[in-house]
């Protein structure tokens, strides 16, 4: 249970503000990036009425599709923080992506606390990102490829400690995996901002797909 206090943000999906950056999602942050966009307002598939369709058509192979939206500004570095959405992928796609990635970002106090998991379907493997290094790392929880056709829930719970990220936990359709691992968040000396994202990423072969997102909630208490 979220504790005492916790503003909810809720129906992300439905929001007006999403955002995409080219290239940003690719290896590196930088070269050609694919043809992707979202599409709101989706009566079905949907479990609210209304999902997004996040998309992406084509592009340089293993290139990534970013989207991201702004918050509210949280002042200080958050105690509580999860990030939850439901999921589904048409069965016409369900060997398509090469990863599907969802974070949350704080700059607070110059410094920029990165929250980032990867769902890697090369490696078959859950992974968070190091924003420091600039690179995806194991957590030893293996990734089962999404079933298509039906809804999932996905939910990653952390926290931040001082000048440290701490990954918590991952819940995929009512199955919590204990992570705690910990990076060190990154001076910046950006101002004050809350993001939070979703990202396609393209195969080798460049291959097309489309996935839908409802009931997309940020939970968080600094």
């Amino acid at each position: 249970m979220p504790p005492p206090g916790t503003t909810i943000i809720s129906n992300i999906q439905n929001q007006k503000g999403w955002q995409t950056c080219g290239g940003c999602g690719n290896d590196g942050g930088t070269g050609q990036g694919p043809v992707y966009d979202v599409t709101q307002g989706i009566a079905s598939p949907a479990l609210s009425g209304s999902s997004a369709d996040f998309w992406i058509t084509g592009g340089p192979a293993f290139s990534g599709g970013y989207y991201f939206i702004e918050q509210p500004r949280v002042p200080n570095p958050m105690s509580y923080l999860r990030y939850e959405f439901d999921l589904y992928i048409p069965a016409q796609y369900a060997s398509a992506p090469q990863a599907l990635e969802f974070e949350c970002q704080q700059n607070s106090n110059g410094y920029t606390y990165n929250y980032a998991w990867q769902a890697d379907y090369a490696s078959k493997s859950w992974r968070v990102f190091n924003y420091t290094t600039k690179h995806w790392e194991g957590t030893g929880i293996a990734f089962q490829p999404f079933a298509p056709d039906t809804w999932h829930h996905i939910m990653a719970i952390y926290h931040a400690s001082g000048t440290q990220v701490i990954h918590d936990s991952v819940t995929v359709d009512g199955v919590t995996y204990p992570v705690n691992i910990t990076h060190d968040a990154l001076f910046t000396g950006n101002g004050l901002e809350l993001t939070n994202a979703f990202q396609v990423d393209l195969d080798g072969n460049s291959s097309p797909y489309h996935v839908y997102v409802d009931n997309m909630t940020v939970s968080l208490k600094d």
